[in-house]
């Protein structure tokens, strides 16, 4: 099945003018089996909708996402369809997660891209934290949890995904998963095949949760990583990054002071946050590392004797705090027992 047209258009979209926008709420079907119903949003490469297959059993609701790269040239629309087909087909493989959504299809229509993917319905964690407020520090570790993971998969898979933030994470209604969307490694791509120099070096992600080398247009793994850590900030404070005061010298954010967390969560979440690469945590296998013994300390803490013993006569019903050895303890019971016989027979 050939997928592309091969018609070149350099397209000035807005909802109106695209054909998508058009239909929005009438009973026109879009490839003969999309029913559009309203957008659910739009940034500099395209919109988003969100529509329904109408020929499906059910009716499912589904996300189509319209991508507008500017191309005049068939050489440059060639790359682009390459690359769209090839960004998509990785879309694809990732979509089997069960935090990431399912991509049901892909095409190209009078020279625009389209990525069809599965509606998760909830709310975003933007939309979460403006509904119920600022997350506390367990709150916030459980999330880690859950999406340290999914980043984990994503980089073995060789994808950053360039634009974590709130708005891109979706709690699903029906389970309480957190569902990471919006990719912006499909628009980076487009953008690389355009000839207009300014779209050539557009930058891809959002500002204040990417990190520096992400605006110089060298991302790494770790910025996904520096992007999780903003996010985690918004959802302990429910402030954007750019409320934030910065180091005039490092050019870090200056948080510490408005969070109540705890020292040991304090020390991983600023490594999530470092601006030099080589102090940040590279990977997120370091990152779930570090949170997982960060769980354990207090537990470990609990553990260690802190005070110095006097004597080894110290009982535990004397001084619950105190460790005592089990050699200890039986020598104590020992000299317990003895003392009890010397009192009887000194009685006697």
């Amino acid at each position: 099945m050939n997928r592309f047209s091969g018609k070149i258009t350099n397209p000035e979209y807005s909802s109106q003018q695209t054909q998508l926008g058009q239909m929005c709420g009438s009973k026109q079907l879009f490839r003969d089996r999309y029913e559009i119903l309203r957008i659910l949003g739009r940034g500099g490469f395209g919109i988003t909708y969100l529509a329904k297959n109408a020929i499906l059993p059910g009716n499912p609701l589904c996300v189509i996402k319209q991508l507008c790269p500017k191309v005049t040239n068939l050489k440059s629309w060639q790359r682009a369809c390459d690359r769209f087909e090839k960004e998509a087909k990785t879309l694809g493989q990732l979509g089997s997660h069960s935090q990431i959504p399912l991509l049901l299809d892909y095409f190209e229509k009078d020279g625009e891209f389209y990525l069809v993917q599965e509606y998760v319905q909830g709310l975003t964690l933007a939309q979460e934290v403006r509904k119920t407020g600022p997350k506390n520090e367990a709150v916030v570790k459980q999330f880690l949890q859950e999406l340290l993971p999914v980043l984990q998969y994503l980089h073995k898979h060789h994808v950053i995904h360039r634009d974590i933030k709130p708005q891109n994470l979706l709690r699903c209604q029906d389970d309480g998963r957190v569902v990471l969307i919006d990719f912006g490694a499909v628009k980076e791509k487009l953008a690389e095949t355009c000839e207009n120099s300014i779209d050539k070096t557009a930058f891809i992600g959002t500002m204040g949760f990417a990190p520096p080398e992400q605006f110089s247009l060298h991302p790494v793994y770790a910025s996904d990583i520096y992007a999780l850590g903003m996010t985690c900030l918004y959802l302990l404070t429910g402030k954007s990054p750019l409320e934030f005061d910065y180091d005039a010298d490092t050019g870090e954010v200056c948080w510490q002071k408005e969070v109540n967390i705890s020292d040991n969560f304090v020390q991983v979440l600023g490594k999530m946050l470092k601006i030099p690469l080589d102090e940040r945590f590279k990977t997120a296998d370091e990152a779930i590392a570090a949170l997982s013994q960060e769980s354990y300390l207090p537990t470990l803490n609990d553990c260690l004797t802190t005070q110095q013993l006097k004597n080894q006569t110290i009982t535990e019903e004397e001084n619950p705090q105190v460790y005592v050895p089990p050699v200890a303890r039986t020598a104590n019971a020992i000299r317990k027992w003895k003392a009890k016989l010397n009192e009887t027979k000194s009685r006697s």
